[in-house]
């Protein structure tokens, strides 16, 4: 029986779970540095590539499953990689309990990274199929809130498990929602009526597609800047500042607040003015703003801890929520110009370029606060962010692949 297009939300509803999950454990490992230091006995360098680990292991594996997602489909897909990625954090929970090692625990995360990777793409060429052109926007800025709504529960949740009942309840918590979020794709995610494609319209692949290859640069360099809050503004906050984890713990999930409420204005505000490639430009030139803003009130405040137990969550908050609300939008516009029926691979492409800053960011932010000291990491996102302003393209060419039938 032909499913009707309220069933769009349905898909929808599939794909933000699958990612708010998969985001919980992206987001939620890094907010547990403090505690994976003493319980894995790290050193800064060391914590510095668990932490990007995993970010590694989705980055080589994006194109692959993407490619595999446009030929046979986003259910299987889906269904593949979230119940493995299940299966390997179960495990990571079991070793944690028993027998903790720092190699251990990095090679679980590479390979959580490897099969968890399949659901950015997969997820995310669903909604377009079943989106139409001027819903898109919002669509994709709805999938995308799922990732800071990820985030804000593991940077919520995990250092606390982590704190109270160990690495064995955080990995296996985790590895229960994949489940969960299994069953859910098992019910509703299906491909949609298409209606038939002309001749005309049919696109080569978005490999060799420039335009595409210069959104996905963009849209990586400007996620530089929010890793950087993620992964380093526990430690941050810690050692430079003297804040609590349970002050922490809150800032960072109002961080992620935040993008899901600009996340959501943003995809309604762009699809009602068809204004992507303007926005995405403009947001850029923000963000590097408010991260040069932080680079400067940190040295400026210097030692001043009392005005900086104020001023610097203030301003990582601010600078973290601005870094975080284009996600969608530039999805949506990545996902046209390469025509929805290439949107896993070109969704696939712009996340390789994501997840390699992902595990790049907290390598680089180590090295960038040894040096030079945490001012210079700040002013670093502000170079990146100032790098995609000047790489994102203009408004795409709307995009005329199939789209599903009502």
């Amino acid at each position: 029986m032909p499913l009707g297009t309220q069933h769009r939300w349905k898909v929808l509803g599939a794909g933000v779970a699958a990612n708010a999950c998969f985001s919980c454990v992206v987001g939620g490992v890094p907010a547990t540095a403090v505690f994976l230091r003493s319980h894995y006995q790290l050193s800064d360098s060391a914590l510095g590539w668990v932490l990007g680990i995993l970010g590694l292991g989705i980055a080589i594996s994006e194109i692959p499953w993407g490619l595999l997602t446009d030929r046979w489909g986003d259910r299987p897909v889906l269904l593949t990689g979230l119940s493995s990625v299940a299966l390997v954090l179960l495990c990571l929970a079991a070793s944690a309990g028993h027998a903790p090692t720092a190699t251990g625990l990095g090679v679980g995360l590479f390979v959580a990274g490897v099969l968890g990777s399949s659901v950015n793409g997969a997820s995310g060429r669903a909604i377009m199929l079943w989106f139409q052109e001027r819903e898109r926007g919002l669509a994709m800025s709805i999938r995308q809130t799922a990732v800071p709504a990820g985030y804000a529960l593991g940077a919520v949740m995990m250092p606390w498990l982590a704190q109270a009942y160990g690495f064995k309840a955080v990995f296996g918590t985790a590895g229960v929602l994949c489940l969960v979020c299994c069953m859910l794709v098992a019910a509703w995610i299906h491909e949609p009526t298409l209606l038939p494609a002309r001749p005309d319209v049919q696109r080569a692949s978005p490999l060799g597609d420039r335009r595409v290859w210069r959104s996905a640069a963009a849209i990586s360099l400007l996620c530089a800047p929010q890793f950087a809050v993620l992964t380093y503004a526990v430690v941050f906050f810690h050692d430079a500042v003297g804040l609590n984890v349970t002050t922490v713990s809150i800032t960072l999930a109002l961080v992620h607040v935040g993008a899901i409420v600009g996340r959501l204005w943003s995809g309604r505000w762009t699809d009602r003015r068809n204004n992507r490639g303007v926005f995405l430009k403009a947001c850029a030139l923000l963000c590097a703003v408010a991260f040069l803003g932080l680079s400067l009130a940190v040295s400026l405040l210097g030692t001043a801890l009392a005005a900086a137990t104020v001023i610097l969550p203030i301003a990582v908050l601010a600078a973290g929520v601005v870094a975080s609300i284009w996600h969608g939008v530039a999805y949506a516009e990545l996902a046209n110009v390469a025509g929805v029926q290439r949107a896993g691979t070109a969704l696939a492409m712009g996340n390789t370029g994501v997840f390699l800053v992902l595990f790049a960011t907290p390598i680089a932010a180590s090295a960038a606060v040894s040096h030079w000291g945490w001012s210079s990491l700040w002013a670093l996102c502000a170079l990146c962010a100032l790098a995609a302003a000047v790489l994102f393209p203009g408004t795409a060419r709307r995009s005329l692949a199939v789209t599903a039938a009502p």
